[in-house]
């Protein structure tokens, strides 16, 4: 989940400046902490999220968003979406992503990019992709350093779930080589939920947490359990075909055949066409994002001829909505391929720069029970913006260990150190109701990191002895069907209309169909009778796990000085 590295030394803890630091496939973000608080840095063309682009015009190397303006009029001398291929081997990548700017080249069996980045020099240069992510950081690291007035020593950067070790590897030497220490690589899931549990007003409680990072070029969905502050990812789906880039050419496609109608000609077959026409796309998707029109307005798109129209957010809603089912589908699968159901999550969260379209959260909101909180612009006033989600993080994170020496942070984030046992099933106690009926009280949830600690304060209905099982417990999904109801006679002059009526009523019926989540009672691990409580007394139980699966147990009255403590053995 996390790595630490110290390819080359560092500077000493008390002279780190440190910053957190997301770079993306399509976008970067910087952030730092001030009081506590994460603030993300916007560079010196005022971009908060910074495409990750690199381009060389007659020496000068731009980057963000002036480097993305040139895949129009540079695009042979422009490098974009290329963080996705360090550490991997040519034969491994898939540049379709690259085809509207400079096309990696296989060095050797090294992903590279032939592009004229010296002035005055007709011959290109080889540029590789660890320099081309050297480049990027070192100007990302120098947009914060301008507006932090002192020069950043050290970040914490974000990484998906599924960079392998040579790309993190890859990483932290390209950050290394452009002067900058990496105190730790914190999963992108990871960063976004603790962007939102370091909030002052947030608590921090058991919850099944789903982080839908959904960004230009690709999608990520993370499934994770938050007990007591410590997060386990239960399982991660990765996708390449339902991303930003993929609503851009619905977008596309739809204002092609809108030219194509007027003037019998494609731009879509011109090279430079086609980069007007996806740049213009992407700023028509993004102001459908905020406002419910947008204006798509391109000088000369193809053939000289100019162009404008307009599309309001009923039409673009359509003409993605594959996409949009797409979304759903990865979602719905995160959740499945962790063994929950829909109504096992308690909060979505959703991150990455799509995220900002509402429909996408507007179907997340049909998916989940109402108690679920939806974490997005469009559902809820509390969300935080969805790209900055990941450096917010990220910046926290880097605040909270930047005292450290590196040695220690990487000793303490070590697989062998952060990888520990979790109990696979809750653990609860069955205790007699008011109604003599037995109620099942979870304490310690499953997937809960051990060691743990959890209390619980049971009511007692009448004076006496209170028995208390402990017992392992699992949710199960209870699916309850109507009552079917029963067809009015059908007379013969109005059949048509009553099977019409019944068809109604069916499908009435369908949708009151009833999913609610129940816990089922495992084994049980022990029992414990506390003597002569008090009718409307309460009793405390206090389940401890250590960290090789042994249990303690404390049954006592509150306000008493008795009790009762039992032992289990390590399985």
């Amino acid at each position: 989940m996390s790595e630490s590295k110290g390819v080359k030394p560092g500077p000493e803890p008390a002279d780190r400046v440190v910053i957190g630091i997301t770079f993306g496939n399509s976008n970067s973000s910087i952030a730092f902490t001030v009081d506590d608080k994460a603030e993300v840095i916007a560079n010196e063309d005022g971009d908060r999220q910074i495409p990750t682009v690199l381009s060389y015009v007659d020496g000068d190397e731009y980057y963000g968003a002036q480097a993305k303006s040139f895949l129009v009029r540079n695009p042979t001398n422009t490098i974009a979406y290329f963080r996705d291929f360090l550490g991997k081997e040519f034969k491994s990548i898939d540049p379709t992503h690259c085809h509207a700017a400079a096309h990696p080249l296989d060095a050797s069996g090294i992903v590279s990019f032939s592009v004229k980045d010296k002035e005055g020099e007709e011959e290109a240069s080889s540029v590789s992709v660890s320099e081309a992510s050297t480049r990027y950081l070192r100007r990302l690291v120098g947009s914060a350093s301008e507006y932090l007035g002192k020069k950043v020593t050290s970040a914490v950067v974000t990484v998906p779930t599924n960079f392998s070790t040579k790309q993190r590897e890859a990483l932290i030497k390209a950050a290394n080589d452009a002067d900058l220490e990496i105190l730790q690589l914190i999963a992108d899931p990871v960063a976004a939920v603790l962007a939102y549990d370091a909030r002052p007003e947030a608590t921090v409680e058991d919850k099944i947490v789903v982080v839908a990072d959904l960004g230009g070029t690709r999608s990520d969905v993370a499934v994770i359990a938050s007990r007591g502050g410590m997060y386990t990812i239960l399982a991660t789906v990765h996708d390449y075909e339902f991303a930003g880039v993929h609503l851009d050419a619905a977008l596309m496609d739809h204002f092609a055949k809108e030219f194509m109608k007027k003037h019998n000609t494609d731009p879509r077959s011109n090279t430079k066409s086609l980069a007007k026409l996806r740049q213009e796309s992407e700023a028509a998707k993004k102001a459908l994002s905020l406002g419910t029109n947008a204006q798509f307005s391109v000088e000369s798109l193809a053939d000289g001829f100019d162009f404008s129209t307009t599309i309001n957010r009923i039409r673009y809603e359509m003409v993605g909505r594959k996409v949009f089912e797409g979304f759903n589908r990865l979602v719905e699968g995160a959740i499945k391929k962790a063994g929950l159901d829909v109504l096992d999550v308690d909060e979505v969260i959703m991150c990455g720069g799509t995220s900002h379209t509402p429909r996408i959260a507007n179907n997340f909101r049909g998916i989940f029970p109402e108690n679920t909180t939806i974490l997005a612009p469009a559902t809820s006033t509390a969300a935080i913006n969805p790209s900055e989600l990941q450096a917010r993080g990220a910046a926290l994170q880097a605040s909270l260990i930047q005292e450290y020496e590196a040695a220690d942070i990487e000793q303490s984030t070590h697989p062998a150190v952060t990888t520990v046992h979790h109990i696979s099933n809750a653990i609860g106690v069955v205790a007699v109701g008011a109604d003599g009926e037995d109620v099942f009280t979870p304490i310690i949830q499953a997937e809960t990191a051990v060691p743990a600690r959890r209390i619980v304060h049971l009511a007692c209905p009448k004076e006496g002895d209170f028995l208390i099982k402990v017992v392992e417990g699992g949710t199960h999904i209870k699916v309850t069907k109507p009552e079917p109801k029963s067809k009015a006679p059908v007379e013969n002059g109005n059949k048509g209309d009553d099977e019409d009526d019944s068809d109604f009523e069916d499908s009435e019926e369908e949708e009151e169909e009833k999913r609610e989540k129940v816990w089922k009672i495992g084994s049980e691990l022990a029992e414990a009778a506390v003597k002569g409580v008090k009718k409307g007394g309460k009793v405390e139980v206090t389940i401890n796990v250590a960290g090789d699966l042994a249990v303690t147990i404390t049954a006592r009255e509150v306000g008493s000085k008795g009790g009762v403590r039992g032992n289990l053995a390590a399985p």
